[in-house]
């Protein structure tokens, strides 16, 4: 498994987000990788995680789901994949004490080439569908607890993450209630 650091917008490694590209061994009769593996994981993030949940979502193109988090005792780190279809995947630094506070870099994670992106705890996570039926699974840290779940909206001017809605003719992402009422960054409640 291939492992490596993203840059965000402004160009500074976020080093806690990590893409992981695994190997993939294909023939005539199709494919085959190992999806998950808990030591070369820990191994390349430099800790011990254990993941307590798995999520599966299914998107329609022009949908946005995020930028979510899961605030203390319990807050969530996420692996994320793509298995069918395609989405512009987003990681937003929301650390106070972090010199890349604010900042965001993205991926985009789709079927064929099977990339992964670990999103640690202190990070918004969202991503926007780019085509039809663009399925995620992801793997949580800790489980999910409505109560300390946050969000922060998908638009915040001081993120200024550049969705690609144009490149999928749409001029505005269909968002759930929840994403849609979210706060702005610097109203959030975030870590410190």
């Amino acid at each position: 498994m291939d492992i490596k650091n993203l840059s965000s917008n402004k160009g500074n490694i976020l080093k806690e987000v990590f893409i992981l590209k695994p190997r993939v061994f294909e023939d005539e009769r199709g494919f085959f990788y190992e999806s998950w593996n808990q030591e070369i994981f820990n191994n390349a993030v430099g800790e011990e995680v254990k993941f307590l949940q798995d999520n599966h979502s299914s998107s329609n193109i022009g949908v946005l789901r995020g930028l979510h988090y899961q605030i203390g005792p319990k807050p969530q780190g996420k692996l994320v994949r793509c298995v069918s279809g395609a989405v512009f995947d987003v990681a937003v630094d929301i650390r106070k004490s972090s010199s890349t506070f604010g900042e965001w870099t993205s991926i985009v994670l789709d079927n064929i080439d099977k990339l992964m992106i670990w999103i640690p705890v202190g990070f918004a996570h969202g991503f926007l569908a780019l085509e039809e039926n663009s399925e995620v699974l992801y793997k949580t840290s800790e489980l999910w607890i409505k109560e300390q779940g946050r969000s922060i909206r998908w638009d915040d001017k001081d993120i200024n993450i550049n969705w690609p809605l144009i490149e999928i003719n749409c001029s505005k992402p269909k968002l759930s209630e929840k994403d849609s009422k979210a706060s702005f960054l610097k109203n959030a409640e975030v870590f410190n």
